[in-house]
């Protein structure tokens, strides 16, 4: 890890920097992919699995025969596990639930808003060396609470032609109702465009690598929406001289085994807990299974010495971390402060972990800045707001002369002839 000591504010924009990527050229491709599974379907599907997958399919839904055997997989206390998990994120998520009562804006004229779920939802999970079920409870309850008429998933297959039986069997427990073997850009495009086989969705839901997300990106230009940008995975801890270098050392490790382009930032008070942090990530990085992984986000990450709590604030505001951790004496204070970020763990005792996986809240957030302006997953991004309005006589006759006013200013005199009509034919 990089260690940067009391850098000035004008260094902070070059030192927070995420890894950068090659956009234009990425585009470029995931385009020629998109493009091929909006001309050729299903076809374009089996060719694209078997180059990216290694693996030929035809039949990309998945059958109640193997979620059943998938089942029986899944180990008792795993899902045990799951149960706790799903309780708890829907009991956060349906407390999102909220209704807009009629009100009367002024005499005469009432205004409501009614809540209408997104019809048809698609969930993108990906594949690769960590099979994330966590990511289908946190995608997949809260369409199951707004009551989503079609959800649909899709994930890559195995070498086997086979998706992950913990994915399957957490699918299942979500409420999903159909699920494809299909991974990549060209599952982003199945999903935004329709193929003979999956259905077209008015929304993508859901993570993964760099060719992900640029194919989200560019079927939301267009023809789809999706929940937002997203990039490599983060994690910031604010950490003071009362926060342990064991747990510390822990949480970034924990970010950094997600993949080789995360990026995991210390920003501390203490400069003894540096060296103390950096021995425990030495100790504890040699006992994980995907170290390699780790030590290569860990050339992407940093250690930043600031000279107070304050200035930490600032820079991590100015960071927006997709996760923060604030392992400091008086946390709550701390937290009080924070306007950017996607999600917040408080004290020593509260890891990112919790959040990835049990504790309630939504895992899926935004990244590489963008939690400045974007929210994490919540039970709003499944539904949509209609809004209605409803004038009595004696309502537009209130409002008449200031939409008379405005329509005429603003050069639309169709607008203001549609008030005066109705005034001179009652």
């Amino acid at each position: 890890m990089q260690i940067i000591k009391y850098p000035a504010k004008e260094q902070w924009e070059e030192i927070l920097k995420r890894p950068s990527m090659d956009f234009a050229s990425l585009f470029d491709k995931v385009k020629i992919t998109l493009d091929n599974v909006r001309e050729n379907g299903d076809k374009a599907l089996t060719e694209l699995t078997k180059e990216f997958d290694n693996v030929d399919i035809t039949q990309f839904e998945v059958t109640n025969a193997e979620i059943e055997e998938a089942e029986k997989l899944v180990s008792l206390e795993l899902k045990q596990a799951i149960e706790m998990a799903r309780r708890n994120i829907w009991k956060f998520h349906s407390e999102q639930l909220n209704e807009f009562s009629e009100i009367q804006t002024s005499p005469g004229v009432y205004c409501w808003q009614k809540t209408v779920p997104i019809e048809k939802v698609g969930l993108y999970i990906p594949g690769g060396s960590a099979p994330l079920f966590s990511t289908v409870l946190m995608l997949g309850i809260p369409a199951q609470i707004a009551e989503c008429k079609e959800v649909i998933l899709c994930s890559p297959p195995d070498s086997n032609g086979k998706i992950h039986p913990a994915v399957l069997y957490a699918a299942r427990v979500a409420g999903i109702h159909r699920i494809f073997k299909v991974g990549g850009a060209q599952a982003i495009a199945a999903m935004a465009y329709g193929t003979e086989s999956i259905p077209k969705v008015y929304k993508i839901f859901g993570p993964g690598n760099q060719y992900v997300t640029a194919a989200k990106q560019l079927v939301s230009l267009n023809d789809v929406a999706i929940d937002m940008p997203a990039g490599p995975s983060e994690v910031e801890v604010i950490a003071d001289e009362t926060a342990n270098p064991v747990y510390v050392a822990s949480d970034l490790l924990s970010q950094a085994e997600h993949g080789p382009d995360s990026q995991a930032i210390l920003v501390t008070t203490s400069e003894p807990l540096i060296e103390k942090v950096l021995e425990q990530i030495e100790t504890q990085i040699e006992v994980l299974p995907r170290k390699e992984i780790a030590r290569k986000s860990l050339n992407n990450s940093k250690i930043i010495l600031v000279e107070s709590i304050d200035e930490a604030i600032s820079i991590t505001n100015e960071y927006a971390p997709e996760h923060l951790i604030i392992s400091t004496r008086s946390y709550m204070v701390v937290a009080e402060h924070i306007v950017n970020a996607g999600s917040v763990f408080l004290g020593h005792m509260s890891p990112e972990s919790a959040g990835d996986y049990a504790s309630g809240t939504n895992h899926t957030l935004p990244t590489n800045g963008f939690a400045k302006a974007y929210s994490g997953v919540n039970l709003d991004h499944y539904f949509k707001k209609i809004t209605f309005q409803q004038l009595t006589p004696e309502g537009l006759t209130n409002l008449s002369n200031a939409i008379i006013l405005m329509a005429e200013n603003e050069g639309l005199q169709a607008h203001s002839n549609a008030v005066k009509l109705r005034l001179n034919m009652r």
